[in-house]
């Protein structure tokens, strides 16, 4: 694509997302279908005197090393990807296949075993997140693979994604600072609040935050985003939710989950496709069975299901939770290899009372 608006995704990546300065390692990973992205970021980077470093990724070797790979060539890291865990001061994540699809017949286990492989990258760069010495954001770039996911047009896929990364405006900081100060004010609302209830058609959960933190996710690591999310105390979910936007994970699309949970953990689960993957997640590890994530979708522009959580969990009224790992920094303590967020749609009908106050009601915050 040759067009100003990515000039305008690149420049709002590398002073807004990434905030880089002079010196700043970059690490660019992307495919070689985000060609106009990586470019316009890389020159970006460099006019502000970061140093951007391309890990371009082909495709066909992931699935290479899944299917013919033996247990060591899984689970050893790259020494690449160390090296960059140590020394890059940020690092953008393109998500840009060409076929979303490729590893979904991968067995669940394989793909399990590779993710051990980036459990200890992922822990640096925490780490060094939690100190203030690392920066990441993820994007993705339209191809075709995601187009169809979407039932849509390569085109129709394109103007969706400008929109809702608010790219279509001359300025898209300032309206993503605009929506963080709006959700800055419902998390400020939520702070020291204890009981969520969520109450829908088929849902009836009951969950605590007492003490935990809500954070306000404005675009700087997820771009786009639109949501303000938690880490639920891990025993407190009871009650059942049924999830109505696909959830999709490793490319494979499970729909019409319904889950139980009993002291926080998910006693009976279906889904009405794609339920024998849905059980193999549940038992990949301890962690699974609970909630490490609580959040409402705020980003007005996502409408429909697209099959890409980037997008489908930012819906504007909807909530989301994903079962598997929390992220430390909202208290959360659940650990996993997994972590999957799966959507439900309050638009229509549903309600969200925090405490004793109705919060959402048919996909409107009403405090």
């Amino acid at each position: 694509m040759n067009d100003i608006r990515i000039e305008r995704w690149a420049h709002t990546l590398v002073h807004y997302c990434l905030y880089l300065k002079p010196g700043d390692i970059l690490s660019i990973q992307a495919t070689p279908l985000a060609t106009p992205l990586i470019e316009a970021v890389y020159r970006e980077a460099l006019h502000v005197g970061a140093h951007p470093v391309p890990v371009i990724e082909l495709e066909g070797l992931t699935e290479i090393l899944l299917r013919e790979g033996n247990d060591s060539q899984l689970t050893t890291a790259s020494p690449v990807a160390l090296a960059l865990a140590e020394k890059a001061n940020a690092r953008l994540s393109i998500q840009s296949a060409s076929n979303p699809k490729a590893l979904s017949t991968v067995p669940p286990a394989r793909s399990a075993k590779r993710r051990q492989a980036s459990h200890a990258i992922a822990n640096m760069f925490r780490q060094r997140e939690q100190a203030g010495d690392f920066r990441w954001c993820g994007t993705l770039y339209p191809t075709t693979g995601y187009a169809q996911e979407a039932n849509m047009s390569l085109k129709e896929f394109e103007e969706f994604v400008f929109e809702v990364c608010f790219l279509n405006d001359p300025d898209p900081i300032a309206r993503w600072k605009e929506l963080a100060s709006q959700q800055q004010h419902y998390v400020d609302w939520l702070v020291g609040k204890k009981q969520v209830h969520v109450l829908g058609e088929g849902t009836d959960l009951k969950l605590s935050i007492a003490d935990r933190i809500f954070i306000n996710s404005d675009g700087k690591r997820n771009f786009p985003s639109g949501e303000f999310f938690t880490g639920p105390i891990e025993n407190s979910a009871n009650g059942v939710v049924q999830f109505d936007i696909p959830a999709t994970y490793d490319g494979r699309s499970v729909e019409g989950v319904r889950l139980v949970f009993r002291e926080g953990k998910v006693v009976e689960a279906s889904a009405r496709q794609g339920n024998d993957y849905l059980q193999q997640m549940l038992n990949l590890d301890e962690g699974a069975r609970y909630l490490g994530e609580f959040a409402f979708g705020n980003n007005k522009g996502v409408t429909h299901a697209t099959k890409q959580i980037l997008f489908d969990e930012k819906m504007g009224g909807t909530i989301h939770m994903a079962l598997g790992a929390s992220y430390p920094e909202t208290g959360g303590l659940n650990r996993s290899a997994l972590h999957w967020d799966m959507v439900c749609d309050l638009r229509t009908s549903g309600e969200v009372w925090i405490d004793d106050t109705l919060f959402l009601k048919n996909g409107q915050v009403l405090v």
